[in-house]
């Protein structure tokens, strides 16, 4: 972990210029824009930074920076979410989870572990519906599925026992576990009822997050051996 850290410098320093600018989401403009996206942009270069050998030799890599593409085209359409482009943003963010999920593996299943965030997805859909209006109905729904299912296959990845535990797996969870917290709490936010410190909440998580989905990928080539020894 120690050696991953000067690699995320320029990641932390992106970061606090975003909270320490605090831009106003009032006036969108392709510079907020920019400072929103630069921690994103950073977490690519990130990957990047360990060679194209390694991105080459490992499609979960690959697929999380693919992640991460899209996330910074979902973040740059959200800025002008009030002008009619949050759709555009679902969209991306969706294209994420699908491209996390696939990185993550389907090995182990753990149908248990997938039942909980089942039930618990559906708890939030509940939540959420009444305060839903076409098309945002099934955008959400069809949404909630996604990132539901890619936190299940993030989470499945934790095996405590036969000595397949590694960090880049606990924090492949840890990060789904923090997407979805943010993502609920826009949900929340824009659909039902103003959160207090929404934007510090959902930002502060959202990059948590995205780094420590960047940060499983490094070993990935290790939890490729995992998956074909379970």
């Amino acid at each position: 972990v120690k050696s991953e850290g000067p690699k995320l410098v320029p990641f932390f320093k992106a970061t606090c210029v975003y909270f320490v600018l605090w831009l106003p989401t009032s006036s969108p403009s392709w510079f907020s824009a920019l400072i929103k996206c630069l921690p994103i942009f950073c977490l690519w270069v990130f990957l990047l930074a360990h060679g194209i050998s390694f991105l080459g030799a490992h499609s979960s890599a690959r697929k999380i920076l693919a992640g991460l593409i899209f996330s910074a085209l979902g973040d740059a359409f959200l800025i002008w979410q009030e002008q009619g482009y949050f759709s555009h943003g679902l969209l991306m963010f969706a294209i994420t989870h699908i491209l996390y999920s696939s990185a993550f593996g389907m090995k182990p299943l753990k149908l248990g572990a997938g039942l909980v965030i089942g039930t618990i997805s559906g708890l939030c859909y509940t939540l959420l519906y009444p305060y839903l209006a076409a098309p945002f109905t099934y955008l959400v729904a069809v949404y909630i599925a996604l990132i539901g299912f890619m936190g299940w296959r993030a989470i499945a990845g934790v095996q405590l026992a036969n000595d397949l535990w590694t960090w880049t797996k606990l924090s492949a969870c840890l990060g789904a576990v923090l997407f979805m917290v943010s993502d609920l709490t826009i949900a929340v936010n824009k659909f039902c009822f103003p959160v207090p410190h929404s934007r510090a909440i959902i930002m502060a998580t959202y990059y948590a997050a995205q780094m420590l989905i960047a940060l499983s990928a490094v070993e990935c080539q290790d939890a490729d051996v995992a998956r074909k020894r379970v």
